[in-house]
């Protein structure tokens, strides 16, 4: 046992080898210290040699293999989607141009508009917003279909509810309901949930106690527990009847 606080094994060294110098350590970004994220984003590759970078990485990567697991002990097929698209199939969102055009010399048509027609593929073309129009028409012929990969939004809104870009889920099946899709989207969820509290035990104990309080306790709630599956009206019916005090006041009719 370790005479140290805190630890349970003493390292007794017989010889150490360095590997690589930091030739100024007063001026290497990286200190034994906490760094906030914003700083990190400064000094992008030096960042995953933090704990907080390292975590999320580890959990990211349990993630994504469960996702894939997941699916495909249920039955549906991986289908790789197009990053560079023609189609909108949102129809509601800003989208990322993709062009090798000049911008400083940009052809014009005899309406004056962009020629599209000049540019690689000949048409205007973006960074996909959903693989979703892809799926379907895939799920036409193989019935359970699913595509996981980077999706790309261009609104600019800076929350914490959007990004420019993130991984999408988009799972179809052919001859569902929707309670079909719920059942499938509780199953998902709480599947995820046990994987990363089972294999990254560690990293999750990390975030609990430094990043994000509470967070094991709200996941293992999620694993755990059946979803309430109610219509809009009910779920407005509720919170309506709660005792919060909401910013925007909840009616039926308004988005939840």
């Amino acid at each position: 046992a370790s005479q140290g606080k805190g630890q349970f094994f003493e390292i007794q060294a017989e010889s150490i080898e360095v590997v690589g110098w930091v030739e100024n350590p007063d001026t290497y970004p990286i200190q034994a210290k906490r760094h906030t994220l914003e700083f990190l984003r400064e000094v992008a590759h030096l960042r995953p040699r933090t704990n907080t970078i390292s975590a999320v990485t580890r959990v990211r990567h349990s993630l994504a293999q469960a996702i894939h697991r997941f699916y495909h002990e249920q039955g549906f097929f991986w289908v790789h989607t197009p990053i560079i698209t023609a189609s909108d199939c949102e129809g509601a969102g800003e989208m990322f141009r993709v062009s090798t055009l000049d911008l400083l010399n940009i052809p014009k048509n005899d309406k004056g508009q962009i020629d599209f027609s000049k540019d690689f593929f000949g048409r205007e073309t973006f960074l996909t917003v959903s693989g979703q129009l892809n799926v379907e028409a895939y799920c036409m012929a193989m019935s359970k279909v699913y595509t996981f990969g980077p999706t790309f939004r261009a609104e600019n809104s800076n929350t914490s509810r959007h990004l420019a870009e993130f991984w999408m889920i988009e799972p179809e099946i052919a001859f569902a309901n929707l309670e079909d899709i719920c059942k499938l989207s509780q199953s998902m969820l709480r599947y995820l949930c046990k994987t990363v509290l089972e294999e990254r035990a560690d990293d999750m104990d990390f975030f609990n106690q430094f990043v994000a309080p509470g967070c094991i306790e709200r996941m293992e709630h999620i694993a755990d527990s059946e979803f309430e599956i109610m219509t809009y009206t009910d779920a407005v019916k509720a919170l309506e009847a709660s005792d919060q005090k909401f910013e925007f006041p909840v009616s039926w009719g308004l988005d939840l």
